[in-house]
């Protein structure tokens, strides 16, 4: 017996584990690879590869209820939908809610995607990198903890990843929204542009397209966007970048990759007379059986919330309460981004102007309040942003209209009027208080605790998600629109899908989980590279940062595990 176990750990031995194929745990993957670490990547959902997207080239009018949810598959996705981006033709990449059920003490919209790739084939693909009025808001605000980094040490791993992930972006010279390495961009349509140059005259405000990674030429081998605008269904064209169509092949090119999907990560194992982690046991979801497999280096790359109940619930007799925990922060200080927020209107004027195709992406506005004195607004959290269109509306106005007969559906085939949207984006501040844990008695169908949310916003974050309306609706009239409605869809913090903060990166291991380098105060062969190190949650898209983190610590480590630091 003592052989077979011996047999069966040298089979289940990695150099390397990464946990989750998501966004950043598909970046670690392909650098743990290429820096030839054989490499274990688990996966807790099934498997999807890279063109296994069945909806892709469907239309509406492919499925009976025209891409709506039945109602009898409604209650299987009930707070999936909170987020209004789950339908019938991209339910498959979202989580059944009934399967994978979770506690909330006070409202939390925990949107996941249990697939190879995770996320990456849901993401918003805004792509913005931070300034050093970002990393350095904590310590002069005394909010939370300092960044232990600064934008000088990130910016040149902003463009390592840049370069591959290809992002289409214009350059503006902003230094609070630094350049970064771009493909041509998408182009402005005519009322997007007359605003452009509305918010630059009367508010010195900047309005750009959007910085996404979407491919406006070919790179790498992948196709270039088609502006078919179906991206949350899985691009087989490659032009958008997910784990799935970029990162994971490229791990699994060097022949060093191994990717075992249905694998529930229940625990990380912790050897406290070697003070390291020594490996990972998991239950599969089909089999329920238990397995374990072992590496010199495990890289956390669950999510946010994922990554927090996995160390919580990797408890031995060193860590009592949560692996790498003795500061107590592990699960708390949940931040997302200020979202459904903002204004809209009609314009009249142009109709005899149009735009080709459907463009993947709109307008951006950068922050514009307290980012220097002249801005500074004390009233509000920090700063938001905007994302947003204009668009002339087709014809489905008319089923909110009364009209019939043959002059309401000749109307019908025209273009409507012009419309346009801002949506903001507001930073949300670490608080201790926004927290999850592990539920004491609740467990999911794998037997393990489910997690027990607790956040709120603050009187604070109410007043910025006022002042996202007010000004949205203050630019679109100086933009000559007309009819103008704010809207504030507020749900519960996570309905941005930017969770953040559970297991945060810092100088003092009093106050922190993870060092600069993404590496664990007190397991030092354990990184975390996901939205849990986060320390603050600026306003803008995190992914491109957690891409960044994620190659700068594979590249720390690497080095590390070869000085036989490790």
């Amino acid at each position: 017996m003592a052989n077979l176990n011996t047999e069966v750990k040298n089979n289940n031995t990695y150099d390397a584990i990464v946990i989750g194929s998501g966004m950043s745990g598909g970046w670690a993957a392909k650098e743990l690879c290429e820096k030839g670490l054989k490499t274990l990547v688990l996966e807790r959902g099934r498997e999807v590869k890279h063109g296994d997207y069945p909806t892709a080239m469907t239309d509406p009018w492919d499925h009976e209820l025209r891409g709506s949810m039945s109602p009898d598959e409604q209650p299987l996705y009930e707070k999936q939908r909170r987020s209004g981006f789950v339908g019938d033709l991209n339910k498959h990449h979202y989580v059944n809610d009934q399967d994978h059920p979770y506690h909330e003490e006070k409202r939390f919209d925990w949107i996941r995607g249990y697939q190879t790739g995770g996320r990456s084939l849901l993401w918003g693909r805004h792509c913005y990198r931070w300034s050093d009025l970002d990393f350095e808001a904590n310590a002069k605000e005394g909010v939370g903890v300092d960044w232990p980094v600064r934008y000088k040490e990130i910016a040149s791993w902003y463009s390592y990843v840049e370069k591959y992930v290809g992002i289409a972006g214009e350059k503006m010279g902003l230094s609070h929204l630094p350049d970064g390495e771009y493909l041509k961009p998408f182009e402005l349509n005519c009322l997007e542009t007359h605003t452009r140059e509305v918010l630059k005259t009367k508010f010195n405000r900047h309005l750009t397209i959007g910085r996404v990674a979407h491919l406006t030429e070919p790179i790498n081998g992948r196709g270039q966007c088609q502006n078919r605008d179906r991206c949350d269904r899985g691009c087989p064209f490659g032009a958008y970048f997910s784990s799935n169509a970029v990162t994971l092949p490229a791990a699994a090119q060097t022949g060093n990759l191994t990717l075992r999907p249905h694998s529930i990560v229940s625990e990380i194992m912790y050897d406290a007379d070697k003070k390291k982690a020594t490996g990972v046991r998991i239950i599969d979801a089909n089999t329920n059986k238990v397995v374990e497999y072992y590496a010199k280096i495990i890289f956390c790359n669950a999510s946010t919330m994922g990554t927090a109940h996995i160390l919580l619930n990797s408890k031995s007799d060193r860590f009592p309460n949560g692996l790498g925990n003795d500061s107590g922060e592990v699960g708390h200080n949940i931040m997302d981004h200020h979202y459904f927020a903002g204004a809209y209107g009609t314009y009249d004027g142009m109709e005899d102007k149009f735009y080709h195709l459907r463009r993947p992406t709109g307008f951006y506005i950068p922050k514009f309040r307290n980012i220097d004195e002249a801005s500074h607004t004390p009233e509000i959290v920090r700063g938001f942003g905007y994302q947003g269109g204009a668009y002339r509306t087709g014809w489905d106005r008319g089923t909110v209209s009364g009209d019939f007969g043959g002059s309401f559906k000749d109307n019908m085939t025209k273009p409507g009027p012009w419309e346009m949207m801002m949506n903001g984006f507001g930073e949300i501040l670490p608080d201790h208080n926004n927290h999850v844990k592990l539920h004491p008695t609740l467990k999911d169908k794998w037997g393990l605790p489910q997690l027990s949310f607790h956040t709120e916003f603050t009187a604070k974050d109410l007043k910025t998600r006022e002042y996202m309306q007010s000004d949205a609706a203050e630019m679109l009239e100086a933009a000559g629109l007309k009819n103008i409605k704010t809207f504030d869809s507020i749900g519960g913090m996570g309905k941005g899908v930017h969770e953040m903060g559970t297991a945060r990166m810092g100088n003092d291991p009093k106050t922190s989980v993870l060092n600069k380098w993404n590496q664990m105060h007190n397991v030092n062969n354990l990184f975390i590279t996901d939205g849990a190190f986060m320390a603050s949650a600026a306003c803008v898209n995190p992914s491109i940062t957690y891409m960044a983190f994620t190659a700068r610590a594979v590249d720390y480590a690497v080095n590390e595990l070869n000085k036989q630091n490790l």
